[in-house]
């Protein structure tokens, strides 16, 4: 009896202990949550947080998945995270130049069929490095009005794969191949087809390759034509005007991100974000000499770091990070590895980040705010 009564008080204490640490960790992030509630005050519709340290991981959401009906942003939610897609195409890249199945320093033409590399003039001066950080001086599909056009005015146009790069026949490369970095969405199309000439399907080949060896049950990409209407994904909305006034997005999103390959295309949960991130960082999917190869950050002009293969070098609040962002017509994400914390943060929210205004205005400070104080529990 008394054996049995000193082990009641022992998980008794044990117990409370728990509950003590779950209301101190609650103080801690409380300045965090109070943050997120003032910027879905701001005009962000809905936004979630996902923070992993040391094998532990935090999740918040605040706001609304879906505005009119007033449900809740919850950490369940699947999000778009865009361009994030990017780093996930520069791992299979380097995962198939591990195994000896591309070459990073060739031309893209020893991959690619001619009926595409004819559309890219100078592309036997590309490399796949070169598509890898955006040195290629490659157009920008995203800027041409003939696509511009078709996807607002025609929400129901069947692109292609190949349709974006065929837009850039008879346009000139933005600059001499390898010579200096600029962004390029259209690189990442060209590299998703590259891998879909090696693997057979390169969607199904992320799928297999990152998603199921880390266990990302809660992520997609072109599992099917209609793979957007499966996961449990938020309402989209813009600032169309840049008025302030939102509008509901959800269905030009929906069509715009599921057509689009390499450069956009993936959703996940806040917790596959992290997964994935920390999965790459502790070399769960990659070596740590490809891992270094990916961290080879081209420059901008001035010197400062830009981007490396799959990976884009930047600071918030001061602090360094690696990682990708990702921005479309009606949501936005970043996902970042922070060395000097050794921590992984995931935010989404479910608001358009590709048009400007002054809830965008008013955001960047709250964004940069939020920031210090994630850091400021991580210290």
């Amino acid at each position: 009896m008394e054996r049995l009564i000193r082990n009641w008080l022992t998980a008794f204490s044990l117990l409370i202990s728990a509950l003590a640490m779950g209301q101190s960790q609650s103080e801690d992030w409380a300045e965090v949550k109070t943050q997120m509630r003032l910027m879905t005050s701001k005009g962000v519709p809905g936004m979630v947080i996902g923070i992993r340290k040391n094998g532990e991981s935090q999740f918040f959401a605040e706001g609304y998945s879906d505005i009119p009906n007033q449900h809740p942003m919850t950490t369940d939610h699947v999000q778009y995270v865009q361009s994030i897609s990017k780093t996930f195409v520069g791992v299979a890249i380097l995962k198939l130049a591990e195994e000896g199945r591309i070459d990073l320093d060739v031309s893209i033409e020893k991959y690619l069929p001619a009926r595409i590399t004819d559309w890219i003039e100078d592309s036997e001066k590309m490399t796949v490095k070169m598509m890898l950080n955006h040195t290629s001086g490659i157009p920008e599909y995203n800027y041409l009005p003939e696509y511009i056009t078709l996807l607002l005015q025609v929400k129901d146009y069947a692109f292609h794969p190949e349709d974006y790069i065929q837009m850039l026949e008879d346009k000139s490369p933005d600059f001499e191949p390898g010579s200096r970095y600029s962004y390029r969405n259209s690189g990442y199309v060209v590299l998703a087809l590259l891998l879909d000439e090696i693997t057979g399907d390169h969607a199904r080949y992320i799928r297999e390759q990152i998603f199921s060896p880390l266990g990302m049950e809660t992520s997609y990409y072109r599992e099917s034509i209609e793979y957007l209407d499966e996961p449990n994904l938020p309402k989209s909305y813009w600032d169309r005007y840049g008025n302030g006034i939102l509008e509901d997005a959800t269905e030009l999103q929906k069509n715009n991100v599921k057509k689009m390959i390499g450069d956009d295309g993936i959703v996940l949960s806040p917790e596959n974000g992290l997964r994935f991130l920390e999965g790459l960082i502790e070399l769960k999917l990659l070596s740590s000499e490809s891992l270094e190869k990916m961290k080879d950050w081209a420059e901008y002009e001035d010197g400062y770091p830009a981007y490396g293969l799959g990976l884009d070098y930047t600071e918030f609040a001061g602090q360094e990070a690696w990682g990708h962002s990702g921005g479309g017509i009606g949501s936005g994400a970043n996902l970042y590895y922070f060395p000097n914390f050794n921590a992984y943060v995931f935010i989404a929210m479910n608001l358009g980040t590709v048009t400007g205004g002054v809830i965008h205005q008013n955001l960047e400070p709250e964004l940069e705010k939020l920031y210090t104080l994630i850091f400021k529990v991580l210290k």
